[in-house]
């Protein structure tokens, strides 16, 4: 068994889509219109794994969803993790862009994390061990 989708919910696709991509750096995988409400299949992948697991931008239409995401951006708690080969300078690269962090990179132990905004609603930790 193994990691194939999952997904985080964003509160405007094209919004997600523009960020996870041009900011972010993964590239799309699925684009398709899911019918007349405007909603699309849109997944995107590492270009260093584009075979690997994708990520669902999911759109935040059920009731339930805008709790959620609330409760956990008010505790802190990020809604995905991303591993990275090196927090201080993705950070950096990340920072120049103009993405804001809500904890600057911290060292804890074997891993260093950094957790920025998605500019859609969620929390996204950035990692890596040492």
């Amino acid at each position: 068994m193994r990691i194939h989708l999952t997904s985080v919910f964003v509160d405007d696709q094209e919004k997600a889509a523009r960020f996870y991509t041009d900011v972010l750096g993964f590239v799309k995988k699925h684009d398709i219109s899911m019918g007349e409400g405007g909603d699309r299949w849109l997944t995107v992948v590492s270009p260093e794994d584009p075979d690997g697991p994708q990520l669902l931008l999911e759109p935040s239409g059920h009731p339930a969803v805008q709790p959620y995401k609330t409760a956990l951006v008010e505790d802190g708690i990020p809604a995905t993790a991303f591993a990275v080969s090196d927090v201080e300078a993705e950070f950096k690269r990340l920072r120049e862009l103009g993405v804001f962090f809500t904890q600057e990179p911290l060292e804890m132990g074997p891993v260093t994390t950094a957790v920025l905004d998605d500019t859609c609603g969620n929390l996204i930790q950035i990692e890596h061990m040492k």
